[in-house]
């Protein structure tokens, strides 16, 4: 009986120092992949906007837009969804091809905004990411309420979007949302840091199951810093 329950006592430990050594990797992981996605978004943001023949290209063709367009949601919804299924490598692949078809997307604020107003407004967002990366971190409230609150919030301002461009045309409206959407972000990047810290940390080891759910952490953190700096940049970007 006594050398059953050292036994079990000794896995125990076992495991748990399992659990925190591989928590710290797993978690550089999440913030590697990230910056590495951003990186890529940037150069190929960069490279598109510097080369007309490009740029004319995605965007005097509509079937061609709203196909990068579909494509984004499809891999977004697919890697959510399919994240069991897949391997590692093509999870990784897939968000790779997200950076670059985001890049093209978004290489149209080059030609709207100024460089240094680029470079200032992501430099604010860096900032305020990273504060409240650490906030979800280190704080012990749980911020569940938090997220779902900012995920709801979300959904009402994609609608307020959509109605104003078509309907309304508020600069108004307009602002309101672009507020609203900056509180939103700031919020779900704090709800995900933490929800990713929890989830990695009952990892039992840094194997391709926990790996996956780093890429995954990766992705939102990714999706939660450009729509953060796309609505900071509407405030403190100079146009051209």
């Amino acid at each position: 009986m006594n050398n059953n329950y050292f036994e079990n006592d000794r896995v125990a430990y076992q495991r748990q120092w399992e659990v925190s050594s591989a928590f710290p990797a797993l978690m550089r992981k999440v913030y590697t992949w990230m910056v590495f996605a951003l990186a890529i978004t940037g150069f190929t943001a960069y490279a598109v906007a510097t080369s007309p023949g490009v740029l004319m290209t995605i965007y005097s063709n509509s079937m061609l837009l709203w196909g990068m367009v579909i494509a984004q949601l499809a891999i977004v919804i697919g890697v959510s969804a399919a994240i069991n299924r897949l391997s590692l490598t093509s999870a990784t692949l897939l968000f790779i091809l997200y950076s670059v078809i985001n890049g093209a997307m978004f290489s149209s604020i080059f030609v709207i905004y100024t460089a240094s107003s680029i470079a200032s407004t992501f430099l604010v967002t860096a900032g305020t990411f990273a504060v409240m990366a650490v906030v979800g971190y280190t704080t012990k409230k749980d911020l569940t309420s938090i997220g779902r609150l900012a995920m709801m919030a979300l959904v009402g301002i994609i609608i307020a979007t959509l109605v104003n461009v078509f309907f309304l045309k508020s600069t108004g409206v307009e602002l309101f949302i672009t507020y609203a959407g900056v509180l939103i972000f700031v919020g779900l990047v704090a709800y995900d840091s933490q929800k990713i810290k929890i989830m990695l940390a009952q990892a039992p080891d840094a194997g391709e199951s926990a790996q996956k759910i780093a890429l995954l952490g990766a992705l939102s953190l990714y999706l939660d810093f450009i729509n953060l700096f796309l609505y900071l940049l509407r405030i403190f970007g100079k146009r051209e």
